[in-house]
């Protein structure tokens, strides 16, 4: 079987057409599933009463799963939680189990139950790439979709670790790291011939023949043979230093040097096995960190914690099971996997993963030797990144309860969403949100908007503030009529505006217009000669109050705001310069690149060739009287 399809896979109907329409929820609504389920693997989803998905499973037996629900044989709170709120199912069959598994950890890294393990996941890690497609091979950083012909080595845990890791190649083996571009145009040496990282093949410092030994020594030590690639460096330095050639002597020296650097700054470097994931998890205080490590060629190549959300009562094993399979679901394992704790359903996953690669890959838990050494390290430091991370936390939690009892909150917000507006003298107008909460700032649901009012009054903040709330609400709403559970857009608990009583009432109007009742409104306004630490704050209904300069809260609501206007002038900025650089030429049909640079050079510039006759436009050298017309027309629309 091939790699399973991002797309969702379509809805089955209830499986039985004549249940009646009471709203029945729970273990009864689940029962009355049994008659017409297959004896078959398969996948199922629990929903709400909304339509929100609570839960994604796999089984064996659809069947016999799906009874153990209906007769209440659930061992946690949070099971019992789940069937309770449980209002319809829907299923799909598999041919297989290990086909089931591949499912279930593709639908739930889309839809995000609430009662499946899920965590935040940027999907790209980075890679390094030595080119195949010039005759003088680049090395560079990669990410996304391997469509240049070439060597990957990875993956890297941080874009900060490859940028290391390629300096010192560039030292180690002298290899370019410019653009095919840049190495065509050069005339003479660039700075990196002259600091020791490039070998210069763009002026013929070094020949075709001479360049490709280089980039076989790299290829060989970046897969592993970084032992064999150092003694023949090594015997070459003897071997120059011998016939007192100390000038290439003292180069090999320092490529040899580059070489350990690499080899000391990756740490633990193991000897038993060449490619290997590592997953090491602790649990603690109900919070569970999972360190991710990554050995290629026998080398570390860094390494990152993940913090699973949802985990509630399951076992740490269960935890983990679930966050492997996950992790793979758009990633290719690798032929060894190791985890600190023994997975319940390793063998079906391990096959899962393997059909989905297409090699053998094996899931094991070490307990002895080199490997459990190595895991043990890893799981020190899953337990001092859980460590900080919960002190980290309890800050925050601190933090988000004075929040709630300065603005009268009945809970700590779990979502705040913090707006500003950015234009100058009404140009390149834009709106922008920003959400944080219990983890922090929640960048991946950060959301600008273009102001697309016509009538909009040059820097008009009411309209434009108007607008942004209007639209962000309006879709939640629908979302919310349709049955949607997109995180993205989900209700706030706290909405902070920036500005003073009259964005204040701008809020209160759209609110009320849309029906929106349960969201606190909040506007931060900065005081006399906009100081840090005056800010008043406004409240529907509440006379305009201030905090004491040194209050936590306060400079916390500080940070939700200066971040919410470094997000929005951000846009702004490249907003502004991409108009900058937009020629009004591009938008004319049939004025392509050559006609245009054509029109440039004969005019000197687009406002000159607006101001052109048509009997002038007519005398560029590849423009027809037609497009000439065209063009024409373009800036005479009268």
């Amino acid at each position: 079987m091939g790699r399973m399809s991002s797309d969702l896979p379509p809805d089955t109907p209830p499986p039985d057409a004549s249940l009646p329409d009471a709203p029945l929820k729970g273990a009864a609504r689940i029962a009355a599933y049994l008659k017409t389920l297959p004896d078959a693997p398969g996948v199922y989803r629990m929903l709400n009463a909304a339509g929100e998905v609570l839960y994604v499973g796999k089984a064996k037996s659809l069947k016999k799963r799906v009874a153990a629900y209906a007769t209440g044989r659930v061992h946690s709170d949070r099971l019992t939680r789940m069937v309770a709120d449980t209002a319809e199912m829907v299923f799909v069959t598999t041919q297989s189990e290990t086909e089931a598994l591949l499912l279930e950890s593709n639908l739930i890294k889309r839809l995000k139950p609430r009662y499946n393990v899920s965590y935040r996941d940027d999907k790209s890690f980075p890679f390094i790439l030595l080119r195949q497609d010039h005759a003088f091979p680049q090395l560079l950083k990669h990410r996304g979709a391997r469509s240049t012909r070439g060597v990957y080595f990875g993956p890297f845990a941080s874009a900060g670790a490859v940028t290391r890791t390629l300096n010192t190649l560039q030292r180690a083996f002298l290899l370019r790291s410019c653009s095919d571009s840049v190495f065509d145009s050069r005339t003479r040496p660039c700075l990196l011939f002259q600091i020791k990282r490039c070998a210069a093949p763009c002026v013929g410092r070094i020949d075709e023949p001479g360049y490709r030994v280089l980039v076989e020594e790299a290829e060989g030590f970046l897969k592993g043979k970084s032992r064999a690639v150092q003694d023949q460096l090594t015997a070459e330095m003897t071997e120059a230093a011998e016939a007192l050639d100390f000038e290439a002597a003292a180069r090999l020296r320092d490529r040899l040097k580059a070489m350990s650097h690499i080899q000391s700054s990756q740490g633990i470097n193991p000897s038993t096995f060449e490619e290997a994931d590592l997953f090491a998890a602790h649990a603690q205080g109900g919070h569970i960190c999972i360190q991710v490590f990554f050995f290629r060629a026998g080398q570390n190549w860094g390494n990152r914690p993940y913090f699973p959300r949802n985990t509630g009562d399951m076992p740490l094993a269960e935890v983990l099971e679930s966050f492997v399979g996950q992790f793979y679901d758009e990633r290719l394992a690798p032929r060894l996997i190791l985890t600190s704790e023994d997975l319940p359903d390793g063998e079906l996953l391990a096959q899962a993963l393997s059909l989905r690669a297409e090699h053998r890959v094996e899931i094991a838990s070490p307990k002895r030797g080199e490997k459990h050494d190595i895991m043990a390290g890893a799981l020190n430091n899953a337990r001092e990144q859980l460590g900080r991370r919960l002190a980290e936390n309890s800050a925050q939690a601190e933090l988000l309860e004075g929040v709630a009892d300065l603005f009268g909150l009945e809970q700590p917000p779990r979502r705040i969403e913090v707006y500003d507006n950015s234009h100058i003298q009404g140009a390149h107008a834009l709106g922008a949100f920003i959400v944080a909460g219990p983890d922090g700032f929640e960048k991946a649901q950060y959301r600008k908007f273009n102001i697309k009012a016509e009538d909009l009054t040059a820097g008009d903040d009411y309209a434009m503030m108007r607008e942004v709330l209007t639209r962000r609400f309006a879709r939640l709403l629908k979302e919310e009529d349709d049955g949607e559970n997109n995180p993205r857009w989900r209700r706030p608990d706290l909405v902070v505006i920036d500005g003073g009583p009259g964005q204040l009432s701008v809020a209160c109007q759209v609110f009320a217009d849309l029906g929106v009742e349960d969201v606190a409104l909040v506007a931060i306004s900065k005081g006399p000669d906009r100081d840090a630490g005056r800010e008043h704050f406004y409240m529907p209904g509440k006379e305009p109050f201030r905090l004491d300069h040194k209050s936590p809260v306060l400079y916390y609501l500080q940070r939700l705001r200066d971040e919410a206007h470094r997000f929005v002038i951000g846009g702004h900025r490249k907003k502004r310069s991409a108009a900058i650089g937009a020629n009004p030429l591009d938008e004319i049909a049939g004025v392509g690149a050559g006609r245009k640079r054509a029109l440039l050079q004969h005019f000197g510039s687009a406002r000159a060739v607006s101001a052109a006759s048509l009997a002038d436009l007519a005398a560029v050298q590849g423009v027809s009287e037609t497009l000439a017309r065209k063009i024409y027309d373009f800036f005479h629309p009268g």
